[in-house]
């Protein structure tokens, strides 16, 4: 994929996991929310590897270690190693380091992963924003627990004149109750304390796709997350594919919605399309059609219909993902380079998704 308009969901003839060489798996929302392992992710991911396919996760939340995040995901039942995690704490304290001497003092607002990975990078990790030789403020995902204390911290160095970076700018994180509040909503606050904006290294940067290729030497990369602003968005950027999954944060009305640098390449319900080929979406007639589905539109709505002549597996209809394939290519198409503004409650309505 190339950083140009895309105006439908592409068709893949081969399964995912052979047509591509790595996949690079966003975590929450994707193989895990709350800790828990989402529906179908451990026998699909299990199934690509053993297939051949290089598995490696690539995350935005800075809060945890590889190591941390490769024994949790190894309980969860997918086997991992600590070079196979990839975390915006990594990429953002190499982007420090580029800047700084090493040995450098940094006030970390933040996890563990954060201390650890400036550590990597011969950078010394500090608490406060008295340390003598303070050269950097670094804020990532510190969960529920980290104290409003930790970003007066921050303001106070920010607004000494103390360069900001941030691993990423995620507002929402998915959990096992809900989505709660991100390191985004946490930059946010310091921002709003300083008037400074931060460098940031996550997804969808290219600090975070640098760091990704250097340590996965990945040649045929899918990029598969949640998101449309982050993981979607960052494989936009750095012109590879994409595989949009619905366990997560973003739901079927915003992928409908979604402006070009947003719209991935393949959409599937979840982690069980990377084993499978993508169906082709096809236009005839000014309509859209998908399997059962077909979609056009209108001058103020998106109409959907099934042409199913008689019940299947997937429903009466068909499979309710074909019809969502079939209603982003008549959106997109209709959007062009903007957002689609046509109404597509009734649609969605139908689909159930």
């Amino acid at each position: 994929m190339t950083s140009v308009s895309r105006n439908s969901p592409a068709a893949s003839g081969r399964s995912l996991h052979q047509a591509y060489d790595t996949a690079l798996l966003d975590l929450d929302g994707v193989v895990y929310a709350g800790g828990r392992a989402i529906a179908h992710a451990v026998e699909s991911l299990a199934a690509a590897r053993a297939d051949g396919m290089h598995l490696a996760y690539v995350t935005n939340n800075a809060l945890r270690t590889p190591e941390a995040v490769a024994a949790h995901l190894g309980e969860l039942g997918i086997p991992t190693e600590a070079d196979e995690v990839i975390t915006s704490a990594q990429a953002v304290a190499r982007l420090i380091s580029e800047q700084v001497e090493p040995g450098s003092k940094v006030l970390v607002i933040g996890g563990e992963g954060l201390r650890v990975a400036l550590r990597e990078r011969g950078l010394v990790p500090v608490d406060s924003s008295d340390e003598e030789g303070l050269v950097a403020v670094v804020q990532g995902y510190g969960g529920p627990e980290l104290q409003w204390s930790r970003f007066a911290e921050a303001a106070y160095a920010v607004n000494r004149g103390v360069p900001w970076f941030a691993s990423n700018t995620d507002l929402t994180i998915p959990g096992a109750r809900g989505i709660g509040p991100g390191n985004g909503a946490a930059v946010e606050v310091v921002r709003i304390a300083t008037g400074a904006e931060p460098q940031v290294a996550g997804k969808p940067l290219p600090p975070m796709h640098r760091e990704t290729v250097l340590r996965t030497g990945a040649k045929r990369p899918l990029v598969v997350g949640d998101r449309l602003d982050t993981d979607i968005e960052g494989a936009f950027n750095g012109e590879v594919d994409s595989l949009l999954v619905l366990t997560g944060v973003t739901d079927a009305a915003q992928l409908v919605r979604a402006e070009p640098r947003h719209r991935p390449t393949y959409v599937d319900r979840d982690l069980r399309g990377l084993l499978t080929g993508q169906p082709e979406v096809t236009e005839e007639d000014g309509a859209w059609r998908c399997g059962d589905w077909v979609c056009a539109a209108d001058a103020d709505a998106l109409e959907l219909r099934s042409i199913r002549t008689a019940d299947g597996p997937e429903g009466p209809d068909g499979d309710p993902v074909d019809g969502l394939r079939a209603l982003c290519a008549a959106a997109w198409t209709a959007a062009g380079d903007g957002s689609c503004t046509l109404d597509a409650e009734k649609a969605l309505a139908r689909l159930g998704l």
